[in-house]
Parts: C-alpha cells; sequence; structure tokens
C-alpha cells in the first residue's frame, strides 16, 4: 500500500524526491512504527491534489498543517501514522550547509537535520540532486563545529550568566513547576547536543536518547543514566532537590570535557 502510495506522489510535476525517514529509515521500528516521508518539491503541491491522493490510503487526514515543518500528518487504512514533510531541497541544504560547512552550533539539536540527510532512504530522485546532497555532507563530522557546539551549548548549560543551571535554581526557589519543566526540557536539548558532539555523532532526533547514546557514544559521564532517572524522578514530588540533581549531572559533564 504505502508503495502504491509513495509512486502517486512522485508522479506529481512538484515532486523531485522522495525520502523516509525516521526509524523506518533504521533498524529501531517494528510492524507499528510511524512513516516519516520527506517530499523535496520544485513548487507548491495544492492541498486539493494532495487530498485527493491520500484519501485512497488514509483513514484520518489532518493536511497542510505548519506547527514545524508544512506537513499532512495521517493514519493509514491499516492504522499506522505517517507524516508526509514538503520541504524545498534548495532551503533544506542551505540549512544543512550552515551547521556542516560554516560549522555554526545551536541551542540545542544541531545536527539534527545532517543526522536526516545522512540517514534517509531516498525512494525517489528524479535529477539525483538528493543523491548528490547526502554526497556534498557525506563528510567526518567538522572539528570546528564540534568545539562551536561544545562551547556554545556549555555556556548554554552553567557557563554564562543566562545558563540553565542558575534559571533553574531560581525557578526552584520560588516553587514554580512550569518555569522548571521549561528550563528543564531546555537543559536536556543543550545536554544532548553537546553529548553527541563530544562523541562525534550526529544528533538523531529527540526519541530514545538515552539509549541511542549507550549505543553510539564511547565517552559519557560517569553514572549518566542513573543522574539523569534521579532527576526525572525528582521532577515533580521532590522539586526542592532538582538544583541538587542538575549540579550533579554537569559536573560529571565538566569531567570529560
Amino acid at each position: 500500500m504505502v508503495d502504491q502510495l509513495f509512486a502517486e506522489l512522485a508522479a506529481l510535476p512538484q515532486v523531485e524526491a522522495i525520502a523516509l525517514g525516521g526509524s523506518r529509515a533504521g533498524t529501531h521500528f517494528d510492524e507499528k512504527s510511524d512513516y516519516d516521508v520527506y517530499l523535496y518539491c520544485t513548487g507548491s503541491v495544492s492541498e486539493e491534489a494532495r487530498r485527493e491522493i491520500l484519501s485512497r490510503y488514509c483513514q484520518y487526514m489532518e493536511i497542510g498543517n505548519h506547527f514545524w515543518e508544512y506537513e499532512d500528518n495521517c493514519t493509514l487504512n491499516n492504522g499506522i501514522d505517517i507524516d508526509i514533510l514538503y520541504r524545498n531541497l534548495e532551503d533544506f541544504t542551505r540549512d544543512v550547509a550552515d551547521v556542516v560547512e560554516a560549522c555554526h552550533g545551536r541551542n540545542g539539536y544541531t545536527t539534527c537535520m545532517w543526522h536526516n540527510l545522512r540517514t534517509c532512504k531516498i525512494l525517489y530522485d528524479e535529477n539525483g540532486r538528493l543523491a548528490a546532497a547526502k554526497r556534498r555532507f557525506d563528510v567526518p563530522y567538522p572539528e570546528a563545529l564540534r568545539q562551536d557546539i561544545l562551547t556554545r551549548n556549555w555556556k548554554l548549560l552553567r557557563a554564562a550568566m543566562p545558563a540553565y543551571e542558575l534559571q533553574i535554581q531560581k525557578a526552584v526557589k520560588r516553587g514554580d513547576l512550569v518555569s522548571i519543566n521549561h528550563r528543564v526540557s531546555a537543559f536536556l536539548e543543550s545536554y544532548f547536543d553537546l553529548l553527541f558532539a563530544l562523541n562525534r555523532q550526529t544528533h538523531p532526533g529527540e526519541k530514545r536518547l538515552m539509549q541511542l547514546c549507550r549505543e553510539s557514544c564511547s565517552l559519557l559521564p560517569e553514572n549518566f543514566e542513573e543522574n539523569l532517572n534521579t532527576l526525572f524522578s525528582h521532577l515533580y514530588t521532590q522539586t526542592a532537590v532538582v538544583s541538587e540533581d542538575i549540579g550533579r549531572i554537569l559536573d560529571a559533564l565538566a569531567k570529560i570535557l
């Protein structure tokens, strides 16, 4: 069924390439895993045309969501969810180049799109431009990028005035659970971004990060999982000690930087 769907999408004149990403493009998936599909388009495909095609394969459709990227979020007739994201290849490669070639770190998730490009499975590539982009960015992890990510995110974690550690301490003193949750989430974004960069690994996204760190990162802080699990166990039940948990995580991280 999905092969037929992909064939119909590939026949659209604006579609120049289709790639499969997420767990379905790797080894961590099962028969219930969602489909993450990327359509690289030279122009916009009308919602009517997309709805007509998708209605033949999907029992539920949300067409034209734009919460993150522009996408259609649907459930296939077999009950499996499928997310179809519409991208412009030039814009996408420009964003990846800013990271890989210009070596600009970001506030967490720096190399996610690079990882997405490197690990995706190309299903259709009319002019070979998506494959060319994969080859262009199939390069060793740039040391300048690594250093920029480490420097930027360590400052965000502990070494700058607006560091998350200090913000979390203030939120804990106020007993502000919403702020604690918000700042701890941002803290973890920078923490894992730094860990993957430290190990010269591209960032795989937001799921199974502790597991993927165990599998791909040879250099991890002492008591890596234990310290994180302690933080999670205290986050809403013993908020008074969350600042201590954050400090313990950062102390362990500092020893390997």
